[in-house]
């Protein structure tokens, strides 16, 4: 019989600051052992669920607790943050706010110069926690400095000195680009088989997770577990979609091609899932006409003209850069964490200055201009949205750069609910920012650009941390508002948005743009996606599975496919409003 780690029985919780319970009668058990994946859509109760397993939950956020909870076989009412660490490690979303060392060797020491541990022994410990994660050659590096993927894996090592029943990880592929999120699967995988430790992720890319082999899915959902089983059993049953939650590409083609996904077909895994005779169906869907959505653009707005750029010397950022975007396009800016994707945003926006070439508006020199004069044309959401945010209340933080321009105020009160509205933030317009979940924080931000109506709009991981309601919600919007005329360039990681919403995509590597072509081509070509730490979408990898001779064909279908069944429903919505 297995050991359970975990034990929840008729468990609810209620958090001190709000009026009805952030968890209902919840009954879950987890074993040792296990790998399970937690997901559901933003405010589902699921991060506050994790906190119950790591202890945060009663130790640290208080509130009204009813039914049971045991870890370990032990009261959770009985057990404290310093023991408990040491039984569960946690790997927080935003891994900065995790750090505590000057560098990386001290900040895996952590946890063991809290405990006393003898220097010589300490140091021994350390080795082979870096070496464990692959992070052994930088132990004298800040960890600042180090990049998504790699900080992932310090964080990672700083629980790992401990030996610890359960690793909880908090939405590990928020912030990565997809080759450092698929590194960090494997090295997921290659952890737990190597120690036996039960493994709790917690996250919305379901289909990059999937890819270790996961033993449940569970789903929460206003609160309440709405399912947990086997994923081969739970991706059969369309609840993921039904809770706001994005499930597998291919499995999403295969159904548009008329085929029913059933356990058999072990549709957990594309490598071994059974297509016999899907190739046919897929191959006739792909021959059925698809109308192309017309978008037409306006002049050219923005023009990067052979840029260079260096923090320090002998140490270029960016080099000989150079491109031009149309008003009204969309265009993903994509590549591995550390190419000069945000550094290029700086230079645009003004808050940095190349080292030589030029940056035009509209027509003119921006070179000149100060950051106020290019914030009347140029906004900017940036990737960590506590980086933005200056004031207490969500209102106030939407408003505060029409206050600024001196709006009057019942226009800043219109247009900020309205902004609030379109983020799926208008039930909280009277909430604190710090009550609010990193997403949620996310769309406040985008919200108080979105505010100023701008001309050109950056948006730096605009879904990050947003579950698939909201990310399809706020992607729409975007969407009508490039087709007004808005120019958006959107620094991503995610391969569905840049596939399903852009047209044109920037890719960048050590400083230099690599590649200017359409999405479906680009993730259909293994060297630039290699080279830009990408990785080419399960689209491509099912058309080839089945033979297809032209895989690209396959995916622009898909694509086409998606988006005319995007504009028909919205029609439909917009007649019956």
């Amino acid at each position: 019989m297995n050991k359970k780690v975990i034990s929840f029985k008729q468990f609810s919780f209620k958090y001190r600051s709000q009026e009805s319970p952030s968890l209902y009668d919840i009954n879950l058990a987890i074993n040792q052992g296990e790998r399970i994946l937690i997901t559901g859509p933003s405010g589902s109760g699921k991060s506050t669920l994790g906190r119950c397993i790591n202890g945060l939950i009663p130790n640290t956020f208080k509130g009204e607790i009813k039914g049971t909870l045991e870890r370990m076989g032990g009261d959770a009412g009985d057990q404290r943050i310093p023991a408990l660490s040491k039984k569960v490690g946690t790997v927080l979303q935003d891994t900065d706010a995790q750090f505590i060392g000057l560098t990386v060797g001290e900040d895996i020491a952590f946890a063991l110069e809290n405990d006393a541990v003898p220097q010589v022994e300490m140091k021994k410990t350390v080795a082979q926690a870096a070496k464990q994660v692959g992070m052994e050659l930088f132990l004298d590096q800040s960890p600042h400095d180090l990049s998504g993927g790699q900080k992932q894996r310090v964080s990672m090592a700083g629980v790992l000195v401990d030996p610890v029943s359960i690793l909880l990880f908090d939405e590990p592929l928020a912030n990565l680009d997809p080759a450092s999120g698929k590194a960090t699967m494997h090295l997921i995988d290659r952890i737990q088989k190597e120690t036996g430790v039960t493994v709790v992720i917690i996250e919305h890319r379901v289909e990059d997770v999937l890819a270790i082999g996961i033993d449940r899915i569970v789903l929460v959902a206003d609160g309440k577990i709405v399912a947990d089983a086997p994923p081969d059993q739970l991706l059969c049953s369309g609840v993921l979609e039904a809770n706001g939650v994005r499930e597998p590409l291919y499995l999403t083609a295969l159904k548009r091609a008329g085929i029913p996904i059933v356990p058999e077909l072990h549709p957990e895994s594309l490598d071994h899932m059974r297509l016999d005779g899907a190739g046919a169906a897929l191959l006739a869907w792909t021959h059925a006409a698809v109308s192309e959505k017309e978008h037409p653009l306006g002049q050219p707005i923005l023009n990067v003209s052979h840029v260079n750029f260096h923090y320090e010397p002998d140490r270029p950022i960016l080099e000989d850069v150079r491109f031009s975007v149309r008003k009204g396009e969309r265009i993903a800016l994509v590549g591995k964490n550390g190419a000069g994707k945000s550094t290029l945003t700086k230079l645009i926006c003004g808050l940095e200055h190349p080292d030589s070439g030029t940056i035009y508006i509209g027509g003119g020199d921006i070179s000149t201009q100060t950051i106020k004069e290019r914030s009347e044309h140029i906004g900017l959401v940036m990737q960590n949205p506590n980086q933005m945010i200056s004031q207490n209340m969500i209102f106030d933080e939407v408003a505060f750069g029409m206050r600024l321009r001196g709006s009057a105020e019942e226009e800043i009160k219109r247009r900020v609910y309205e902004s609030l509205k379109i983020c799926g933030l208008y039930p909280y317009r009277n909430w604190p920012v710090s009550a609010l979940s990193f997403g949620q924080k996310k769309r406040v931000t985008i919200a108080s650009i979105l505010v100023l109506d701008p001309d050109l709009l950056i948006l730096d991981e605009p879904t990050a941390g947003q579950d698939y309601r909201h990310y399809t919600e706020i992607m729409r919007f975007l969407e009508s508002l490039s087709e007004k005329g808005m120019t958006l360039i959107m620094i991503t990681h995610d391969m569905h948005l840049m596939l399903e919403y852009t047209e044109r995509a920037l890719v960048m590597a050590d400083g230099r743009l690599i590649a200017d072509q359409p999405p479906a081509e680009l993730l259909s070509d293994a060297d630039i996606a290699s080279r830009a730490n990408l990785k080419t979408t399960s689209l491509y990898h099912l058309a080839e599975r089945v033979g297809f001779s032209s895989p690209p064909t396959f995916v622009k279908h898909f694509i086409q496919s998606e988006q005319g069944r995007r504009s028909c429903d919205e029609n439909a919505h917009a007649q019956l409003h």
